[in-house]
């Protein structure tokens, strides 16, 4: 069953979120049958975080609770997305099977009393797992209401115990087949570690001092691989027994502790929580850029945003509510880019326990409030959009993204802390989202010729065969920009040799970097065109490439900053600092410009976003987004779906859906 058929159920897109009845009473059940059908409601997760009542001791399970709420939920019209309830084990397990509690790197063995208190490693939680998902699945398998399965909830917990060592070891004998091999790949010459026996080797754990990189990406590859096992497990107890796709919930944050790419392949249909990690402008860019990820990831077919906060979003440490139209708004800026739907964590806010100030549909004041009001007029413009399902969106421009090179800028020292890889990825995301551009993300071995621009903001790590994808895309006509400290490891994390980055990357860039030269923190540096470098710098020599802007001070005076190669029909842009603000927003303008880029919705002022959505029969839908706290006049009128009418303008902090022939 594919995302298309989902909405074919559901009669159009999806709108809905976690539903958590046994938190609440049947004067409250009620009133939520009331309040789904006039929010809009079609869709609701139901069990992510129920363990302990579906299996109140091991081997026993009561599905009497959920029977009741399942058939309530169809009898009203709501379809069900059933959840695995494995993120939080309940406390009889744990004392049960202690060993089965995560350990954190300095031997710590955590306890019972969070979500995530579980070891994806110990041989007892995965086999409860198991069992817990077979049970589910053999009791709802065929149930009308069950649209699709729900496995887990934001995979991502990380542990060093006994056991995640003995699971290594197998992990690391089938990746390198021998020791000799092993001590090759992680340099063990260096400080004495070369490895006598497998018995010898652990995980990454607390130690004196640095930790050796090699050690630490194959650790990150090897949990990486824990995750998709375990998921694996899951989804195919859960397929004996039931025709319903499986999914489970993508985590897209600031830090990652699995491969994306490989976890979204698994998947029948990719979905993805988002919560903003700044107000403003920024929570919508922010919305675009998680979007736009998992767009890609899902690889052409539809996707689902699972969860996104009511009225939450985070900065720094607080958490603050959205304002008025953001309900709105957010949820047009993920449907504008692919999702066939949006839910929300959670229905109704809690009235105790450890997220009871998380936001949700329905908030502590109860309907008569304005998020209800907004989650309602949210709920009808959705509904309004049903036509938009199965429709998918196209990108001219990728920015390159690979789970090996963000791991390999997390590992220890390194020259400097300030080579972020998420906020670069960013970083680069918003100077095109800025520009009216919709972006796609691409992993650096992907084949690129579809794309008329593509950016590489922070390849630290750069495999042999992805360093010849890059040249063989600018040979044949592409546009490709790197950016500094780009290819400076291969695979095993070993150090290119002979300058950076790799030979092939070296050859459409028209470059060689000799020495990398980090900058003091807050330290600008100028540059022949007026903008300024921070963070780090380069020696570099021209190896046939046009210097386009060099440093202005010290040795590297006169030294290229930002250089463009000739290779074939493309051209390849080598810039070696990190640009001001205003400085790269000038240069991701000149690169759209040289490439040919427009925006999706030509002469829209900044603070308004466009997509387009695309149908096979050749309709098309812009979705255009005003943050903007005036009306913003639209260039051509066209049929808008969120009122029926022809529209002239997107109202101030409003949207509008646009039917093109």
């Amino acid at each position: 069953m594919t995302t298309r058929s989902i909405t074919d159920r559901l009669g159009g897109l999806a709108f809905g979120g976690d539903y958590n009845p046994e938190q609440w009473d049947e004067t409250v059940w009620k009133e939520d049958d009331t309040l789904m059908r006039r929010a809009g409601v079609n869709l609701a997760t139901v069990g992510v975080f129920s363990w302990a009542l579906l299996e109140p001791e091991e081997g026993r399970y009561d599905f009497a609770w959920l029977d009741a709420h399942i058939d309530r939920l169809h009898a009203g019209g709501v379809a069900v997305d059933l959840a695995t309830p494995t993120a939080s084990p309940p406390p009889w397990f744990t004392l049960a099977h202690p060993d089965a509690l995560a350990v954190r790197p300095d031997g710590t063995r955590l306890t019972h009393g969070s979500r995530d208190t579980y070891c994806l490693t110990a041989p007892a939680y995965r086999d409860a797992a198991r069992r817990m998902a077979a049970a589910l699945a053999e009791r709802y398998g065929d149930h009308p209401a069950v649209a699709l399965w729900h496995v887990h909830n934001e995979y991502g917990t990380l542990c060093w115990c006994d056991h995640t060592a003995a699971a290594f070891r197998v992990w690391l004998r089938a990746r390198h087949g021998s020791l000799g091999s092993l001590n090759q790949a992680w340099g063990t010459a260096f400080w004495s570690q070369r490895y006598t026996s497998w018995e010898q080797v652990l995980p990454p754990r607390a130690t004196q001092w640095h930790r050796n990189p090699g050690q630490a990406l194959d650790f990150r590859r090897f949990w990486s691989d824990q995750i998709i096992a375990a998921f694996r497990e899951q989804r195919d107890a859960i397929r004996a027994h039931s025709d319903r796709p499986v999914t489970t919930n993508l985590m897209l944050p600031a830090y990652q502790n699995v491969d994306l790419w490989a976890f979204a392949r698994e998947l029948d249909i990719v979905t993805s929580d988002q919560y903003p990690g700044a107000p403003g402008l920024d929570a919508a860019a922010d919305a675009a850029f998680h979007a736009d990820r998992t767009r890609s990831l899902a690889g052409g077919r539809p996707w689902l945003l699972m969860e996104q906060g009511t009225s939450t979003v985070y900065d720094g440490d607080r958490v603050l509510g959205k304002e008025p139209g953001e309900i709105l708004r957010h949820t047009l800026g993920h449907i504008a880019r692919g999702s066939e739907g949006a839910l929300f964590f959670q229905w109704r806010q809690s009235r105790a326990g450890a997220e009871t100030w998380h936001s949700a549909m329905v908030p502590h004041a109860g309907p008569d409030s304005r998020i209800f009001r907004e989650v309602t007029q949210t709920g009808e413009a959705v509904a309004r959009l049903a036509e938009l399902a199965g429709s998918t969106v196209t990108a001219p421009v990728a920015v390159l993204h690979d789970p090996d090179a963000w791991w390999a800028l997390g590992v220890d020292g390194l020259p400097s802390t300030g080579l972020d890889y998420h906020t670069a990825l960013l970083r680069a995301h918003r100077a095109l989202w800025d520009t009216g551009v919709t972006v796609d993300f691409a992993h650096p071995e992907h084949e690129l010729s579809r794309y008329r621009l593509v950016i590489a903001p922070a390849l630290f790590l750069l495999s042999d065969a992805g360093a010849e994808n890059l040249r063989r895309y600018v040979a044949d006509g592409g546009i490709l920009l790197v950016q500094h400290a780009a290819g400076y490891v291969d695979e095993r994390m070993h150090a290119r040799l002979g300058g950076y980055p790799a030979a092939a990357l070296r050859e459409a860039l028209g470059i060689r970097v000799e020495e990398y030269r980090p900058l003091r923190q807050d330290e600008r540096i100028a540059l022949s065109d007026g903008s300024y470098g921070t963070v780090w710098s380069e020696s570099l020599r021209s190896e046939g490439a046009q210097t386009l802007a060099a440093y202005t001070r010290g040795m590297l005076t006169d030294s290229p900053a930002l250089t463009r190669n000739g290779l074939g029909n493309g051209q390849g842009w080598y810039l070696s600092t990190r640009l001001d603000d205003a400085g790269y927003g000038a240069l991701v303008g000149r690169l759209l410009e040289e490439a040919g880029v427009e925006p999706e919705l030509p002469g829209l002022p900044a603070g308004v976003e466009a997509v387009t959505r695309h149908a096979p029969d050749g309709r098309r839908w812009h979705v255009v987004i005003n943050h903007r706290a005036e009306a913003v006049p639209l260039p051509d009128p066209a049929h808008d779906l969120m009122t029926g009418a022809l529209a002239h303008q997107v109202p101030p902090g409003g949207g509008a859906v646009l039917r093109r022939p």
